[in-house]
């Protein structure tokens, strides 16, 4: 892993990247990859499947530790921390949704939503008040003393998403949350998604290959092939006569 640089996050920034390396079993995941989010704000990370956002995603949370290059939250260098603090920063002001929903058949969804907050030593009742305000709020607080089984895919999507607000967590990273919705169902989730951090500034990294998915976010980072999609671009380029040239010249 490189040295920390003498460049330091902007202040603005709560969570910051630079220049990111890894590769899965030596193939590339990122290639110098940087970006910024502001707290509060929504990020979303495009590209193409294979693209990089999954990975780069990790790398944000401390799943995943860069070959090369820094990861800063709240001006921790993340990327410097050892597992256990990184797993208490995911625990504690980080949050996750995917595409699948991964709720616990025999758990009740209130208890699902509730899970984060009871792991982390909340009582009973404190968590129980806490998840079920969340699923009112995401309009499903019918279904509290329901299981997941008698719930739809995206019911049990909305219910994923309450247990990833429920802790009110600083960053919440979204990969690919409304890939597996029907198009109204995706629409639905986003909108509950995007009004709930808000509402309470909670700041989402979204990472999504759908063009409608991406479009209510405040900025967005494209990527393609693990690089930033510009600089992509640029080196997949062909080159031009003079460097043509320049190599003929060399050999």
């Amino acid at each position: 892993m490189v040295a920390p640089s003498d460049n330091a996050p902007p202040d603005d920034d709560v969570l910051w990247a630079r220049a990111l390396h890894y590769s899965h079993s030596g193939s590339p995941g990122l290639i110098g990859v940087t970006a910024g989010v502001r707290r509060g704000e929504i990020l979303a990370v495009t590209g193409p499947r294979g693209s990089g956002k999954t990975t780069l995603l990790r790398c944000l949370t401390g799943r995943l530790v860069p070959e090369q290059g820094e990861v800063c939250f709240d001006g921790v260098p993340v990327h410097t921390l050892g597992p256990v603090a990184r797993e208490r920063l995911r625990r504690d002001r980080f949050a996750w949704i995917g595409p699948e929903p991964q709720l616990l058949p025999e758990l009740k969804v209130w208890e699902n939503t509730a899970l984060p907050l009871l792991l982390t030593g909340a009582t009973h009742r404190a968590a129980k008040h806490a998840a079920c305000a969340w699923l009112d709020r995401l309009d499903i607080g019918g279904f509290a003393r329901k299981r997941p089984g008698a719930l739809t895919r995206a019911e049990c999507q909305r219910v994923a998403l309450a247990r990833a607000l429920v802790g009110e967590p600083t960053v919440l990273f979204a990969d690919e949350p409304t890939a597996p919705l029907h198009r109204a169902e995706r629409a639905l989730l986003l909108r509950t998604l995007t009004t709930a951090a808000r509402s309470h500034g909670i700041t989402v990294v979204l990472a999504t290959h759908d063009e409608e998915t991406a479009a209510p976010a405040d900025r967005r980072l494209d990527l393609l092939d693990g690089r930033p999609a510009a600089a992509a671009t640029a080196a997949d380029s062909p080159r031009t006569t003079e460097d043509q040239a320049a190599c003929s010249l060399s050999a």
